[in-house]
């Protein structure tokens, strides 16, 4: 049986694209802007009413991540017509992307799902991840799930990231015991 490979804590955090609406293409976990850390949300897809809602309030908390020096990226595994067709109902204004690769997902270590129909969607798809990437490209802080109902809390998150970021505090990077 194949295993999946997680990212560890710590390590460079692998260079990947996916591609904007405009066909740019955008590099995860490179913050744009004045930010120096970057949080990498991979959501499933504009099938998914879960991501739809968690996109939606996240935004309600992109200040909160700016203010903790963090930009906000979303990306999946929706073609170009799928984005679209979600955008109508989010009420985003962070980046998001689409185009992730089976092989970018294998890499982020992601739990990857076959669709159940046709009418779900057309093609497999990762289930949620959040990879904090820090000012050095290593990654910080990994939540991985295998499932749409897992997910972190923003308001939690925030916080934590604020404590985090916070020189006084000189927080570690956490879980890099090799074993």
């Amino acid at each position: 049986m194949a295993h999946s490979v997680k990212l560890k804590a710590g390590d460079d955090f692998p260079s990947l694209t996916a591609t904007r609406l405009d066909g740019s293409s955008v590099t995860l976990g490179a913050p744009q802007g004045d930010a120096t850390w970057q949080a990498v949300f991979i959501y499933r897809g504009k099938h998914c009413p879960l991501c739809t809602q968690y996109l939606n309030e996240l935004e309600t908390y992109q200040q909160a991540f700016a203010d903790a020096g963090v930009d906000i990226l979303a990306v999946s595994a929706d073609a170009k017509h799928q984005l679209e067709a979600h955008l109508e109902k989010l009420t985003i204004s962070f980046p998001i992307a689409y185009g992730l690769s089976e092989n970018a997902m294998k890499t982020l270590g992601l739990y990857i799902s076959i669709p159940r129909s046709e009418q779900e969607t057309d093609h497999h798809f990762a289930e949620p991840g959040l990879f904090i990437v820090n000012e050095k490209g290593q990654l910080h802080v990994v939540d991985i799930s295998n499932n749409p109902f897992v997910r972190p809390e923003l308001g939690a998150l925030t916080r934590g990231l604020a404590w985090i970021r916070n020189p006084d505090n000189h927080y570690p990077i956490r879980g890099t015991l090799d074993y």
